[in-house]
């Protein structure tokens, strides 16, 4: 996020360590893991308004008036590119609202706003866009493994679903499940119970699920 700010010529200083009150700042945007978030908020005197960026953690963790910005967006330590990409944005007052729709719009991000209410629901889905397709990768890349393969091959057919899927939704959907070869599809479950048992009951649900998206 700093470099973001820096890349946008946003006026920052720091970042500042554990215990930073906020001396001298206008606006103190909190970088910190969810459950660090009131503790950091606790420290800040007052005067500047304070911001946090997690997509879950609600407003009343800032102790006050405040503001969420949160970039929907994977942030590794590389940094990311955030033009054109969505964040939820919210604020206890009006004016609080409109410092982190304008810090969005200087970072090139969309701000949307996300009432508290669906706040956790916002989050928990792109947990699923995110989070479990890593882990639903790391599943498919563990398996290719037992033939020998790394999980390079997968890249351009993980990469088409995903795209086929933005363009189309649903009807991207490809694969024994959605043709009805159920022979294939018990082929499949007993290559994985013998080669990686631990999978079968993600397989299974991943089958039922792909059977009620048909």
């Amino acid at each position: 996020m700093l470099r973001a700010l820096l890349h946008a010529d946003v006026p920052v200083t720091g970042p500042h360590g554990r215990g930073f009150d906020g001396s001298g700042a206008a606006v103190v945007l909190l970088c910190v893991p969810d459950g660090a978030i009131a503790a950091a908020a606790a420290q800040i005197q007052p005067g500047p308004l304070v911001g946090h960026c997690s997509g879950a953690t609600g407003l009343d963790a800032l102790g006050g008036r405040g503001f969420r910005l949160h970039p929907l967006m994977t942030v590794p330590t590389t940094g990311a590119d955030f033009t054109g990409v969505t964040a939820a944005v919210g604020g206890t007052d009006p004016a609080a609202l409109a410092v982190a729709r304008e810090l969005a719009e200087r970072l090139g991000l969309r701000p949307v706003v996300v009432a508290e209410t669906d706040r956790v629901a916002y989050h928990a889905a792109a947990a699923f866009a995110a989070n479990f397709l890593v882990t639903l990768e790391s599943a498919a890349a563990d398996l290719m493994a037992t033939a020998g393969l790394d999980r390079q091959v997968l890249v351009p057919l993980a990469r088409a679903a995903l795209e086929n899927w933005a363009a189309t939704g649903s009807a991207a959907l490809t694969g024994p499940v959605a043709r009805g070869d159920e022979a294939v599809v018990a082929a499949h479950r007993q290559v994985i119970a013998d080669r990686r048992a631990e999978l079968v009951p993600l397989f299974d649900e991943l089958v039922a699920a792909t059977r009620r998206l048909v």
